[in-house]
This record gives structure tokens, sequence and C-alpha cells, in this order.
């Protein structure tokens, strides 16, 4: 068992019981904020956007709506720091709903016809209303943040809005990256790291400052807590990176050759590259056809790409660690914090 993993073991019941509590008061505020989407001759908007969620049609339910990490993430951190989780509801509502319009827009560009085992939005309405859609995400989420005037202060909820701008602005400086980076043949490890600071780890960021935010604490604090978060943020991409190439299909519910199959230049796969051989030779010839996919990944790892994934994984998974001690998180929310940022890193799926 890695570092990661042994670490977890430690705080497993503080987690469980915090969630027990913190999920359905999410998923209650999220159907709450979504429902606002309704209204006369609005059914259909508002059914692609439950469907989206995970609330309604074929294969509905909690595969389908996923693990709400950012949320959860955001308010055991508000707790953490010494504040209450209900006051940091609206916020966490926010950011779920803005990773959503994300998700939906992201299926798009990247013609992705399956999103957590269910057809998605653009592949079961259009691609003009899934646009829409997840227009409409983006708006409630835009609404849910200034609902933090009702548990805060006014000077709180614009500097969250603010943040929460400045993040949406980043995840598609990120996008932009990624889909820039698909036709490129001279990308090297230096030119990942801007990439997935945008797409990824922008949005865990986010939900830790906001949480600290709403908490009250010191700007010195809130900083820590942010940057907490970007680094569990990278550590994140880091390991599903290795996921994509190593990853059990059974548990992560897709093909663990799909990274090679589609070309993704993720993590391991840039640095044997730069290493420029057997593999970046093999890769650079082009396509890559799927009975050669199981060679591929065992030659990548035999290179040490596996080796050099899991490193930075547990690096970076330290650093966070870090940032963590030094924000000075509290009592059992604190604890929850540590191991719900080393389950991310530790996931097999």
């Amino acid at each position: 068992m890695n570092l990661t993993g042994l670490l977890c073991k430690k705080y497993e019941m503080t987690l469980s019981s915090l969630s027990l509590i913190l999920l359905p008061a999410i998923e209650d505020a999220l159907r709450a904020a979504v429902a606002d989407a309704d209204g006369d001759r609005l059914g259909e908007l508002y059914t692609m956007l439950a469907y989206h969620m995970g609330w309604q049609g074929e294969g509905s339910g909690p595969k389908a709506t996923g693990k709400r990490i950012r949320p959860l993430l955001l308010l055991i951190n508000c707790e953490a720091a010494g504040g209450s989780w209900q006051a940091a509801l609206p916020a966490a509502v926010a950011v779920e709903l803005v990773h959503n319009f994300s998700l939906i827009h992201d299926d798009i560009e990247d013609d992705s016809p399956l999103r957590r085992g269910r057809t998605t939005v653009w592949k079961k309405w259009g691609v003009a209303q899934a646009l829409n859609a997840g227009d409409a995400m983006f708006a409630l989420a835009h609404l849910a943040i200034l609902r933090l005037e009702a548990t805060t202060s006014v000077a709180t909820t614009l500097k969250a809005a603010n943040i929460l701008e400045e993040t949406c602005l980043k995840l598609t400086q990120g996008q932009y990256l990624d889909i820039s980076y698909e036709n490129r043949g001279d990308l090297t490890l230096e030119a990942y790291w801007p990439m997935v600071s945008r797409k990824t780890a922008a949005l865990l960021s986010t939900c830790s400052e906001l949480g600290a935010l709403v908490a009250g604490v010191s700007e010195a604090r809130q900083s820590c807590f942010s940057q907490f978060g970007h680094s569990l943020g990278l550590a994140f991409q880091a390991q599903d990176d290795l996921l994509g190439v190593w990853g059990d299909a059974a548990l992560t519910g897709k093909s663990a050759e799909s990274d090679l199959l589609t070309g993704k230049k993720s993590l391991p796969v840039l640095y044997g590259l730069g290493l420029d051989g057997l593999f970046a030779r093999r890769w650079r010839e082009g396509l890559v056809l799927a009975e050669e996919v199981a060679d591929l990944a065992r030659l990548l790892e035999a290179e040490g790409a596996r080796g050099y994934t899991q490193e930075t994984v547990d690096h970076l998974t330290r650093q966070a660690l870090e940032y963590l001690d030094e924000a000075g998180p509290q009592g059992e929310a604190g604890e929850a914090l540590r191991e719900l940022a080393l389950m991310l890193v530790n996931r097999k799926g």
C-alpha cells in the first residue's frame, strides 16, 4: 500500500459520519436550486438538467449523481476552519453547478456519448439544447452564490461571487489548452501543469477558499486553505491520469485503455514522450489500436512512467497536507478534511 493509502486508514469513521449529514443536505439544496429552471413550457429544460444531475431518467440514482466531492470538500473545509457548514451551503451548491455546467459542455466538445454510464445530454437532446442546458446550469450557479447574503454578509457574498467568476474563467482557459493540445506533437511535461492547474485544480482550490471565506478566517489562512485545494487538485488529476492507463475498468467504470486509445496527452504519456524511447516512437507513428494497448501500457510502465506518476501523486499529496497543516484545521472536521483529501488521491475508481 502506498503512502496515501496508509494515511487514509486513520480517519475513516470521521468522514463517514460527516458525510451522512452533509450529502443529503447538499442534494436537497441542489434540487431546490435546479428547480428554478422549471416553469410554464420549460418542463423539458428542467428534465435535461435533472437527468444530467442523476435524478431522473434511465439509470438515475447514486451512480448517476456522482460523489458530490466538490461541495463536500467546501462544507467540511468551512467546518474545519471554525465556521458553520449551513452558512456555506449556497456556495457548495454553486461550485457543484459550475462543475456540472462544465461537464455538459465538455461532453459536447469531447464528442463523448456517455457520462457515468448514461447517454450524455447532447447525445439525447442534441447539441443546441445541451448547450442551452449548460448555460442554464451556469446561470443557476451564479444565482446560488448570491444566496450567501442570507447566511453571511454582503461583503462576503461579493467576494465569494468574484472568486467564483475568476474560477469560471480559469476553467475555460484550461479547457482551451486541453483542446489546443490535442493535435500538437511538441508538448512537454511543462505544458501539462498550466492546463491541469486551471481545468482541475482551480475548482478544488476555490472550494477550499470559499469554505474558509465563509468561516471568516484571516486572509493568510484563506490562502493556505486555497493552496491546499490547489495541490490536492493537481494530485487528483495525476491520479486520474494514472488510472486512465493502468486502472481497473471494473472500478473506474470506463475502459482502462481509453487514454491510450484516444491519444490523450496525460502525465504518464508526456513523461514517456520526453524519454524518446520505444513508447515515444510507437506513439508518434499514429493511431493506437485496441490490441496494442496492453503491450503499450506495459512498455510505458517499464520505461518508468507509472512510477513517476505515482511519485508525483505522493509529492503533491504531501504538499497539500503541508498547506493544510499551515492552515490549522480544527477538530473532527479537520480530520475529515484530511481523510477526504487522502481518499481522493488514493481512489481506484
